[in-house]
């Protein structure tokens, strides 16, 4: 049986949702845009409740998405989980996702090269860690990849052995060069990227040693 709108007043706590009376009686609450066409003496069937409530389901939803990514970048699994999180239906969650891309707001290639060059500036990692790091935010493989095959390894290593320097200046050749190994390590940098890096800084401090064993009697 159709009810009758007899009220539609705005929610004192959400600036952004109304409250609708049916028959004189409070029925359900909406998002402002959801319920941009009703007007009190409309009638509504329970058809078109229903429809109200996906709709407004649907639109709690993308706003919830939407404060997601104003946070920072987010890539397409990230929404995904936090909307799964949320209750949000796996068919919902992908139409969000539609107009996220429409909007330019959700672009995993462009995060991952933004996730590399990042990296680059303000934390240099080897190849191997900024895959993993790209594949824990749920790029897929060949995005990743793609994004990798400008990196330079060397010189992101260059970048985090200045980094490591700074801590490990003092010590001794043989420590400080077990300390930075370790440091590299850590970051993501293959073995041979890390020695190439521990020879090219030998060379520079020691420009006549031969072996880390003739640095080691002249340290810092």
């Amino acid at each position: 049986m159709p009810q009758k709108i007899t009220a539609i007043t705005p929610q004192k706590r959400n600036p952004r949702r109304v409250n609708i009376y049916l028959d004189g009686k409070f029925a359900f609450g909406l998002e402002k845009v959801v319920a941009a066409w009703l007007q009190i003496g409309q009638t509504l069937t329970e058809e078109e409740i229903a429809n109200l409530h996906q709709a407004d389901a649907r639109e709690a939803a993308y706003q919830q998405a939407l404060r997601y990514c104003a946070y920072r970048p987010r890539t397409e699994q990230e929404v995904r989980r936090h909307l799964a999180k949320h209750g949000v239906d796996e068919a919902v969650a992908e139409e969000i996702l539609q107009h996220l891309r429409e909007l330019g707001l959700v672009d995993d290639a462009r995060f991952a090269h933004e996730w590399v060059e990042s990296r680059a500036v303000f934390r240099p990692r080897g190849v191997w860690a900024l895959r993993q790091e790209m594949l824990a935010k749920g790029l897929p493989a060949e995005v990743v990849e793609e994004a990798l095959a400008q990196v330079d390894e060397e010189e992101l290593a260059k970048k985090a052995l200045e980094k490591a320097l700074r801590r490990y200046r003092q010590l001794p050749w043989q420590e400080m060069r077990r300390k930075i190994a370790a440091y590299l390590a850590r970051r993501g940098f293959s073995s041979e990227t890390v020695n190439a890096a521990l020879n090219d800084l030998q060379q520079q401090i020691y420009p006549n040693s031969t072996s880390a064993a003739s640095a080691e009697d002249n340290p810092l």
